[in-house]
């Protein structure tokens, strides 16, 4: 029985480090996954990742679509690509942006959706196509 006991506590022991090593890791998850949230939680942001999502973009493109001025979305694009959310690559003059994972553009849907959900009735993606 003893040595049972024994075993458990050294097996315990064992799986300590690693747990301590799961929970630095889970903490650095968190952190990374609260500063992607903090990076989308600007409107402007938000729409840019979700217009990216469709393929490479250049500003002037981008600036059409949205309720900002160029410089915004520019300033905007330039958080992103330091948060390394999007990337960018030159076209001759232009710069192309694109996002770096398609998970970002589902985190982003499904963030608009949910708050269609929370301002409409019937949210646009549940309403049936008109004929």
């Amino acid at each position: 029985m003893r040595a049972r006991k024994s075993m458990a506590v050294a097996t315990e022991l064992r799986q300590a480090p690693e747990a301590e090593t799961d929970q630095a890791e889970d903490g650095a998850v968190l952190a990374t996954a609260a500063d992607v949230l903090a990076q989308l939680a600007d409107p402007t942001r938000l729409h840019l990742v979700r217009l990216l999502g469709s393929g490479e973009q250049d500003v002037s493109t981008l600036t059409e679509q949205v309720a900002a001025s160029r410089s915004s979305v520019s300033q905007h694009l330039g958080r992103l690509r330091l948060a390394g959310l999007v990337r960018a690559r030159r076209d001759g003059r232009r710069m192309l942006y694109r996002v770096t994972s398609g998970h970002l553009i589902a985190l982003a849907d499904q963030a608009f959706d949910f708050a269609e959900h929370m301002v409409h009735v019937v949210p646009r993606h549940h309403r049936q196509p008109s004929v």
